[in-house]
């Protein structure tokens, strides 16, 4: 059952539990007063991925950010295929570090 909020006429508030079917109170139970239903808004959570300023843009994110920094080490993954010469791999400077 839901909570309503009631004002009397001397602007006090009092909180009362209802059902959906039952008609607004026209006078407070406990004082006789006329009052008014109070209108709430709705209470929302969001939940889930994408509610909060750094899941927004990937670009604005940390990791991205440091990934400039990281482009001048070649990196490795997992999956990547190594050469299997014995001779030695000639290593190159990045395009960026050669002026």
């Amino acid at each position: 059952m839901p909570i309503y909020t009631y004002r009397r006429e001397d602007g006090t508030t009092f909180d009362i539990r209802q059902r959906f079917l039952d008609e607004p109170l026209m006078t407070c139970p406990a004082t006789g007063q006329a009052v008014a239903r109070v209108i709430q808004p709705a209470g929302i959570i969001f939940k889930g991925s994408g509610f909060y300023v750094n899941d927004r843009n990937e670009s604005s994110s940390p990791a991205s950010k440091n990934s400039a920094d990281s482009d001048s080490a070649p990196s490795t993954t997992k999956n990547e295929a190594k050469p299997k010469s014995d001779s030695p791999t000639k290593k190159t400077k990045p395009a960026a570090a050669v002026k």
